[in-house]
């Protein structure tokens, strides 16, 4: 039976919070065409007019969920057996509705699906 090996200089929860490798920190890695989401903060979400003024997000009276794009699935598995690639990328911010919350380290997370993702915010 072998020993697992902790990174050098990391304790084991700071090694396990890593993730697989992929700069994922919060330690999930979705499975198919699921996304993790970190639901941007006021100032994130907050909009700037023209003029200077900045409208914070908790104004708009329907909740728009928006967020950034942490960690996804290899895609979808298609008819045939082949993984149909995903459209959205780490790092991309993003209009979604409906999805799981979790909360990992006192961070709220939301694993939604690919059709959940309603746009990417450019």
């Amino acid at each position: 039976m072998k020993k697992s090996k902790k990174p050098k200089g990391q304790s084991a929860k700071k090694a396990s919070a890593a993730g697989a490798g992929s700069g994922n920190k919060s330690g999930i890695q979705p499975l198919g065409d699921r996304v993790l989401i970190r639901p941007m903060s006021e100032e994130e979400g907050a909009k700037e007019l023209p003029s200077g003024i900045i409208i914070p997000a908790t104004v708009d009276k329907e909740k728009t969920d928006r967020g950034v794009v942490v960690a996804v699935g290899p895609g979808k598995v298609n008819d045939e057996g082949k993984i149909v690639p995903m459209h959205i990328e780490v790092g991309d911010k993003v209009l979604f509705q409906w999805g799981d919350k979790v909360e990992i380290d006192d961070i709220e997370y939301f694993v939604v699906s690919e059709p959940s993702v309603l746009a990417i915010l450019k």
